[in-house]
């Protein structure tokens, strides 16, 4: 008889994906938003590939939606986030947000969100990669615990759940009312947008502290 092998999965990385309720109507008035800013207002530089990006105050620019948006992204953390006893919290998150347009050939490349305990990303238009995979735009997580194991075997992995891509990356593809929350210590990148119409998406923090 073989013995009991007893496997505990330590130190796991929480991503948590939501579709919002009503999202149609939201992303309208979003994009409507992020439309007439980016008009009115060059894009900013950070880890983006081209593309346009605002500045980081989009819950001061952004108007009904955005704050809608935010309070549903507060309320997102407050469920995933516990004392260290295990208790639920509720907590007074500060924020910042900006919203990202990106078109043929635009990314971001790897970077982190120093200063937040959270980050999250949320998607007023997916430019068609729901319907085709085909077009990229994925969002990319880096796995934290490092390449190692994949450069010492690459063709082995562990019998445990998250355990085959070990030593490697995970991508999760944008869908128009999607958010995904993730901790903001967490390398992510965009990779290349090959569509013709636009992949619009919204980043935040959500923080703790004045």
């Amino acid at each position: 008889m073989s013995a009991r092998i007893e496997v505990t999965p330590l130190f796991a990385t929480p991503v948590a994906a939501t579709e919002l309720p009503d999202a149609a109507a939201l992303n309208r008035e979003l994009r409507a938003a992020i439309a007439a800013r980016e008009k009115g207002h060059p894009g900013e530089q950070h880890s983006n590939l081209g593309g346009w990006q605002s500045s980081w105050d989009m819950e001061q620019w952004g108007g009904a939606p955005a704050a809608r948006l935010l309070a549903a992204a507060r309320a997102i953390a407050d469920r995933v986030t516990v004392d260290r006893a295990g208790r639920p919290v509720s907590i007074a998150w500060r924020a910042n947000m900006w919203a990202n347009v990106n078109r043929a050939g635009h990314g971001n490349e790897f970077h982190a969100h120093p200063g937040s305990f959270w980050s999250a990303v949320y998607y007023v238009d997916d430019g068609g990669i729901a319907a085709d995979p085909s077009l990229g735009g994925e969002l990319e997580f880096m796995d934290p615990r490092g390449p190692g194991p994949a450069m010492y075997a690459p063709n082995l992995a562990f019998a445990t759940p998250g355990g085959l891509s070990i030593g490697a990356n995970e991508t999760m593809p944008p869908r128009a009312g999607r958010l995904v929350m993730f901790p903001a210590w967490l390398l992510h990148q965009v990779r290349p947008y090959r569509g013709k119409a636009e992949r619009v998406s919204i980043a935040l923090n959500l923080g703790v502290g004045p």
